[in-house]
């Protein structure tokens, strides 16, 4: 009998191989480049250039327009006659506002909220347009209503057949769809000089620079309202034979008609914060007090201007708002009484005089500026610590690293980070553009930009989360808060910068200091709204399982509202280099500054018109390194996958 076989043990397990920790590749990448910029530190560094090639080829460019401006065929039979086409409608309406008299407007506007609203939204408009007339502003606020309206009109006109298009047609949507978000990331400075060139300054180039900002919203919306009709209704009238245009005319465009109206509640929104901005090229209105008041530093002259303009927007807003709505009163009560109004408002014209009347009118320039100067006086040691706080602790130090590194490094750290952060896609989009920055012969100036930018994002962003997070775990902050981000949210741009020139002087920070009221309310909401949506039985079960308040917040309650806070970082990011690049009006420089110039200089044309497509750049690279990080996968999905 042979032996029995005796069994090996079992080999010992191969031992499983240690997964790199997460933060282990992001610090090694951080080591590479510091080690990189020690070793090649103020070489390839592309310093500025005014000669440069580029910017003389652009000035040609220019002149040859100029000089067949009125040969060339495009201009002869397209651009002239659309400039024409639209300086003659801003100037009907203009004229047909100014016709009215101060006492036909209010009627008008009176009438006009009676009918969508009742009788709040009337005695709204009669108020706000009566204050307008009391602020001493009525004729200005007339031709900057005017500029609005105009705009607003080619807006709507061209962008709800567009929207509903791009609504019926998914192909049509994924065309317009990036086209609009370059639209709505470039700065508003950026198309100034192109817009300049092709249609000279005017009323028209106005009109023009604020429809193309102000007609997104118009697409976005209505390509939204005609997605949402139900498909049951649509089905409905095609089996009784409708054809599609009777389907879009009868049943999707008077279903989709109270979103519409949201959307051209936001078009108007839009077109009035771009008009100030649009004095810079001659268009009439508020725009040019804000712009004097700012070449004088005098905070009172433009905060009158300025909240006239909100005054509009307000006005503006309710109605369109209130027309959105479903309306529940009887038609002929409607119409009656916006007939009534307007009526009673036209008969008053003649015995009121078409002109405000000057003693009705209130100085409250001298006041404010009393107030200003007190704070002057009195916070004067503060600001300015914190003036020199930020340039010498972070502006300089993080400017001098951006423009002593070769652009090649900044570039490939550029590209590493994004593709860490939003995927590969995103990296390879930041890489090319700061590609394109430097072959526009504006690396440096670029820089100086990106320097403001950041740095002003990580202070606005800080301060928004702070606040969003106050406003979600308290009802009673919430309510405290909402006015103030509402009045922040409706000023124009411009009104901040003088605030901040009164205490902070020319320079980076007052832009940085005007972006942070600009851009903190938008954040603040979206994080705000992030954490409400948190489902309530999440935050009942952590704390129920023993969580303290910090602990809920910052392991549920901010995980949960990544989709929030990102969007809140996007937009804050995008907004505060649409303020940064205005700032170049008080000071602060960079590609801002190279706009301008271009604007007003016609040697430095050429340079501005490239420091505009550099600033698209920019706002094209950032947004997508922080749209694309709510795309990656969290690192607790991760771990679960």
């Amino acid at each position: 009998m042979s032996a029995p076989v005796q069994m090996a043990p079992p080999l010992p397990a191969a031992p499983r191989g240690r997964r790199l920790a997460r933060w282990a590749p992001p610090v090694a990448g951080v080591v590479a480049v510091v080690v990189l910029y020690l070793a090649f530190k103020d070489t390839a560094t592309l310093p500025h250039d005014d000669d440069a090639r580029l910017f003389h080829h652009l000035n040609d460019v220019r002149d040859w327009v100029d000089e067949n401006r009125n040969s060339s065929p495009i201009f002869l039979f397209v651009l002239n006659y659309i400039r024409l086409f639209v300086a003659d409608l801003y100037t009907a309406l203009q004229a047909a506002l100014v016709a009215l008299g101060w006492p036909g407007l209010i009627g008008l506007t009176a009438g006009l909220g009676w009918l969508a609203g009742g009788w709040r939204i009337a005695l709204v408009s009669v108020a706000g347009f009566g204050a307008i007339g009391v602020l001493g502003k009525w004729d200005a606020s007339v031709e900057t209503l005017a500029l609005t309206l105009s705009s607003v009109a080619l807006s709507l006109v061209i962008g709800i057949p567009i929207g509903v298009w791009a609504g019926r047609s998914a192909r049509v949507r994924r065309i317009v769809t990036p086209v609009l978000d370059v639209m709505q990331i470039m700065p508003t400075f950026s198309y100034l000089s192109p817009i300049v060139l092709l249609f000279l300054i005017g009323p028209a180039s106005a009109t023009i620079a604020t429809m193309i900002y102000a007609i997104p919203p118009a697409i976005r919306i209505t390509a939204l309202a005609i997605q949402r009709v139900s498909p049951t209704a649509v089905e409905a009238s095609e089996s009784l034979g409708a054809t599609r245009w009777q389907t879009l005319r009868k049943v999707r465009l008077p279903m989709a008609l109270n979103t519409i109206m949201l959307g051209v509640n936001q078009t108007i929104a839009a077109a009035l914060s771009m008009v100030p901005l649009v004095a810079l090229i001659a268009a009439p209105g508020l725009g040019v007090d804000l712009l004097q008041a700012l070449a004088r530093v005098n905070v009172g002259a433009a905060l009158v201007p300025g909240i006239a303009i909100v005054l509009i927007a307000i006005v503006l807003d309710r109605i369109t708002r209130a027309a959105a709505r479903p309306r529940a009163r009887a038609r002929a009560v409607r119409w009656g009484g916006f007939a009534l109004l307007t009526v009673v408002g036209l008969a008053l014209t003649p015995a009121l005089a078409q002109e405000f009347p000057e003693q009705w009118e209130i100085q409250i320039v001298r006041p404010i500026n009393d107030v200003v100067d007190w704070i002057e006086a009195n916070w004067y040691g503060f600001t300015g610590f914190l003036n020199d706080a930020v340039a010498y602790g972070l502006l300089n130090p993080l400017q001098n690293t951006l423009t002593s590194a070769p652009w090649w490094l900044v570039t490939l750290a550029v590209l590493a980070f994004a593709w860490w952060l939003s995927g590969p896609r995103a990296g390879v989009v930041a890489a090319a553009c700061l590609v394109a920055i430097a072959a526009l012969s504006l690396w440096e100036h670029g820089m100086e930009t990106l320097t403001i930018v950041l740095v002003a994002s990580v202070i606005t962003i800080a301060v928004g989360l702070a606040l969003g997070v106050a406003a979600a775990r308290s009802r009673r902050f919430a309510a405290v808060l909402r006015p103030f981000l509402d009045a922040a949210q409706t000023m124009p741009s411009f009104s901040y910068l003088l605030p901040a020139v009164a205490l902070f002087g020319n320079g980076r920070f007052t832009a940085i200091m005007a972006s942070l009221i600009y851009a903190v309310p938008v954040v603040a909401r979206l994080v705000e709204d992030g954490l409400r949506e948190v489902p309530q039985t999440v935050v009942e079960a952590a704390r129920s399982a023993g969580s303290t308040e910090r602990q809920l917040l910052w392991k549920v309650q901010l995980p949960m509202a990544r989709s929030s806070l990102l969007l809140a970082a996007n937009q804050g990011i995008v907004m505060t280099l649409a303020m940064v690049v205005i700032g170049a009006l008080v000071g602060a420089g960079a590609l801002g500054y190279d706009v301008v110039a271009g604007i007003a200089q016609q040697e430095d044309y050429g340079k501005g018109l490239a420091a505009g497509v550099a600033l698209v750049l920019l706002g094209i690279m950032l947004d997508r390194i922080t749209q694309g990080a709510d795309g990656r996968r969290s690192p607790h999905k991760k771990r679960n996958a």
